[in-house]
C-alpha cells in the first residue's frame, strides 16, 4: 500500500528533471520528464516510503544521515536541487495536506521559547566545538548572511561589507551606547567599538560564544569599550542609543515577538535606532522543517514579513526602513559549504561521519532554499521617533560605495 501511495506522491511532485529511484527490493522507477542530469537515489530500508509520506523532511534527512538513503556520487546538491525546485512548483498532493495542517497546528508549541528552553536550544547549536566554526566561517566568525555589495567579493570582504552597511544604518557616533542582542562571537560589537567609537554591551545565551567574545575583546584592547554578558535579552536593563540584532530573531519564535519588540521599545532612548537583521520568508507564514528543528535549530522559525510587521505594529515603534536581501545568503552558504567540504577530514576528526553528512546536508539544503524557494533576509530599521533617520537612503552611500570602510574613531 505504502509503495503505491509513495509512487503517486512522487509522480505528483517530480515533474521537472530525472529521478531514478531504486527501492530496497531492487525495483527501479523513474520520475520526471527526463530532462537534465539523472539523480539516482537508493532506499535501503523498506520502511522509508511510508516514513517519507508521513514526514518527507525528517525521513529524507535522517535517511541520508544514517545511510539508509544514498545518492549516487553523493550528489546531495543535485538531489536537493531537483526536490526543492519541484516542491516549490508543485506543492503537496491532496493526501498530504492534513499532515501539513497538523504540522502547522504544532508550530506554536515548537516555537515556545521561554528563557530556560531558549538557553538549551542555543547550546544545541552554538556550543559545539569552537574549532568547527573556524573551519568554515570567515576570520571574524560572522555566522549570518554576508553582503556581496559588488561582484567578486570574498566571503571575508562580504562579511565586512555587511557590518559596515549595518553600522551606517544605525548612524553610529562615537560614545553612543549600543546593545547587541544575540552578539555571537562578538564580531559586530568589536567592529562598532573599534571602528565607530561606540560603547557596546552584547548578550548571548551561548557559553562558548560568551567566553570567546570576551577573550577577543581583551586581546583587541577593547575591554573598556565592549562587554559581553551571558544573559537573556529579556533580562537586560537600562537604555541604549542603538540596538542591533543580527541572526537572532529566527530563534525568538512567534509567541515571543511581542516580548522581543517590547524589549526593544523599552531599551531604546526616545530618539534611538534599532536594526533587526533576520532570515525571512517572502511568502505567507509557515512551519519549520521538523528535521531542522530536531537536528540543527531547536525552537527556530523563519518569519513571514506579515508576522514580524504585525508584531511591530503593536508597539510604539516606527518602521523607518525595510530592506530585503535576496540571494546574498545563498552565496554566503555556498562559501561556507566550500570551506566545510575542504576541511571535512578535520570536521570528521572532531565528530564523526554522521555529523559530517548532517551538516553538509544542512548547508546545501539551506543554500537551495534561498535559491529556489523564496527565502530572503529582512533588515528592519526601527525607532520611536519618525525623523530619527534621514528621509532617503543616500546616507548609506555617502562615501561613493556601498562597502567603503569608515575612518577609525579617535
Amino acid at each position: 500500500m505504502w509503495v503505491g501511495i509513495f509512487d503517486k506522491f512522487l509522480r505528483h511532485l517530480i515533474r521537472d528533471g530525472d529521478l531514478k529511484l531504486i527501492f530496497a527490493d531492487g525495483q527501479v522507477r523513474r520520475y520526471g520528464d527526463r530532462s537534465g542530469e539523472t539523480v539516482e537515489v537508493t532506499l535501503h530500508d523498506p520502511a522509508l516510503p511510508r516514513r517519507i509520506i508521513l514526514s518527507p523532511d525528517m525521513a529524507v534527512g535522517e535517511g541520508y544521515m544514517n545511510g539508509t538513503l544514498t545518492i549516487a556520487d553523493d550528489d546531495v546538491y543535485g538531489f536537493l536541487h531537483l526536490a526543492i525546485r519541484n516542491i516549490a512548483a508543485q506543492g503537496q498532493p491532496w493526501f498530504r495536506r492534513p499532515l501539513e495542517g497538523l504540522r502547522w497546528l504544532k508550530r506554536r508549541v515548537d516555537q515556545f521559547n521561554p528563557a530556560t528552553r531558549a538557553r538549551s536550544n542555543v547550546a544545541h547549536h552554538y556550543d559545539l566545538s569552537g574549532e568547527l566554526y573556524d573551519l568554515f566561517l570567515d576570520a571574524d566568525r560572522n555566522y549570518s548572511c554576508a553582503y556581496f555589495a559588488r561582484p567578486g567579493m570574498t566571503l571575508d570582504e562580504a562579511q565586512e561589507a555587511k557590518k559596515r552597511h549595518i553600522a551606517e544604518k544605525l548612524l553610529i557616533e562615537p560614545g553612543m551606547h549600543v546593545l547587541d542582542i544575540g552578539c555571537g562571537w562578538g564580531g559586530m560589537g568589536l567592529t562598532l567599538a573599534r571602528d565607530y567609537g561606540a560603547q557596546v554591551t552584547g548578550v548571548t545565551l551561548s557559553e562558548e560564544q560568551h567566553a570567546m567574545a570576551n577573550a577577543r575583546a581583551e586581546k583587541a584592547g577593547l575591554s573598556d569599550k565592549v562587554r559581553f554578558e551571558l544573559m537573556d535579552y529579556r533580562d537586560v536593563t537600562g537604555q541604549f542609543d542603538r540596538i542591533v540584532s543580527i541572526g537572532m530573531f529566527e530563534h525568538v519564535g512567534v509567541p515571543q515577538y511581542d516580548t522581543f519588540f517590547d524589549t526593544v521599545e523599552q531599551r531604546l532612548t526616545p530618539d534611538g535606532i534599532a536594526l533587526i537583521h533576520t532570515i525571512g520568508r517572502s511568502g505567507p507564514p509557515g512551519a519549520t522543517s521538523p528535521w531542522i528543528l530536531k537536528y540543527i535549530f531547536p525552537g527556530g522559525y523563519v518569519p513571514a514579513l506579515s508576522e514580524a510587521a504585525a508584531a511591530l505594529e503593536r508597539h510604539a515603534l516606527v518602521t523607518t526602513d525595510v530592506e530585503i536581501w535576496r540571494l546574498h545568503y545563498a552565496q554566503t552558504l555556498r562559501a561556507w559549504r566550500a570551506r566545510f567540504e575542504t576541511n571535512i577530514d578535520k570536521v570528521r576528526a572532531l565528530y564523526d561521519d554522521q555529523f559530517c553528512r548532517m551538516w553538509r546536508y544542512y548547508l546545501i539544503a539551506s543554500e537551495l532554499t534561498f535559491r529556489l524557494d523564496n527565502q530572503v533576509v529582512f533588515q528592519f530599521q526601527i525607532s520611536p521617533k519618525q525623523d530619527a533617520v534621514p528621509l532617503t537612503r543616500d546616507y548609506l552611500y555617502r562615501d561613493g560605495t556601498a562597502d567603503a570602510a569608515p575612518q577609525a574613531a579617535e
